[in-house]
């Protein structure tokens, strides 16, 4: 692997932020935004098929897969040498110190023009959905919003509660706008298209607060997003970061009451965080929930 001359390489610290523009929620946390690489299962094979290095020239990006899943994404400053095998890649000298173990065994590919990222790009920006979900659900920590809002009529479509409060699905229906997808007009849709499917909402759906309750969502979820295993553990069907999971914190009552983001970092417990507004008292952040309450459900976003 050859990468671009740079005095600044030796540096130790990583960059600050992930550097590249998404086009979604939040932008004035943009540049304080950054994503943690997996140190656990860091690449050791040369043939592991799973660590990819995928460029998209037009929008000078890097995209990094691990595990056949994506990761990360980096800007590059410009185009040159990126047709040689190795290429040579004008990386931030964090970005580079960040990315030397991976890039030594990566697979190489370029995006071909007009085509998007795996597994799809709703909003056209380069980045991943999963990434994209993933980055909102990280902004969303970074706003802070204290927990409570309410019943609250909002704007439609694309309504929200102001920005300095919320409630759990506030943050998944901020992060999932931010690969542009609006999970407030998709199930006001849906109701009218199937209201048999909703059984708990009455008449034509109100499109002020039906997305933001946890067991109006949970139909929605099953009918359109990709349902993945529910056990923690499951080696075959392992969790990704910007899955959403929905969890049980009152067990006497049935069903799930609560709902979160898969983070990148890893708690305390070696699981994944989970991004979400947990009560009364707390602000959207990132908690350590896995081990003491029972996921019902886990769903990832179907890329178009």
């Amino acid at each position: 692997m050859v990468l671009a001359t740079d005095h600044q390489a030796q540096a130790e610290r990583l960059e600050d932020s992930l550097g590249v523009a998404d086009r979604g929620i939040f932008s004035d946390l943009d540049s304080r935004v950054q994503i943690e690489l997996p140190t656990h299962n860091s690449p050791t094979s040369a043939t592991d098929p799973g660590v990819k290095a995928v460029i998209d020239p037009g929008r000078r990006l890097l995209v990094l897969y691990i595990d056949g899943w994506p990761r990360k994404v980096y800007p590059l400053a410009h185009s040159t040498a990126w047709q040689k095998k190795p290429p040579a890649l004008a990386l931030r000298p964090g970005d580079r110190r960040e990315l030397a173990r991976f890039l030594r065994i990566a697979h190489f590919e370029t995006l071909a023009r007009g085509s998007a990222v795996r597994p799809g790009d709703s909003d056209g920006d380069g980045i991943p959905d999963p990434l994209d979900i993933l980055i909102g659900g990280k902004k969303t920590v970074l706003n802070g919003a204290r927990y409570g809002a309410g019943y609250i009529e909002i704007s439609y479509p694309m309504g929200d509660v102001p920005r300095d409060r919320g409630v759990c699905t506030d943050v998944v229906i901020r992060a999932v706008r931010n690969a542009g997808i609006d999970l407030q007009r998709e199930l006001h849709r849906d109701i009218g298209r199937s209201p048999r499917s909703y059984p708990m909402v009455e008449r034509r759906g109100n499109q002020h607060i039906d997305h933001r309750r946890v067991k109006t969502l949970l139909p929605y979820f099953k009918r359109h997003w990709k349902r993945r295993s529910a056990a923690i553990d499951d080696q075959r069907d392992p969790l990704r970061p910007g899955d959403i999971v929905f969890m049980d914190t009152l067990p006497s009552r049935s069903g799930p009451d609560h709902i979160g983001i898969v983070s990148d970092r890893i708690g305390g417990s070696g699981r994944p965080l989970i991004i979400n507004n947990w009560t009364h008292g707390y602000s959207t952040s990132e908690m350590d929930l896995l081990d003491w309450i029972p996921v019902t459900h886990r769903f990832r976003f179907p890329s178009r």
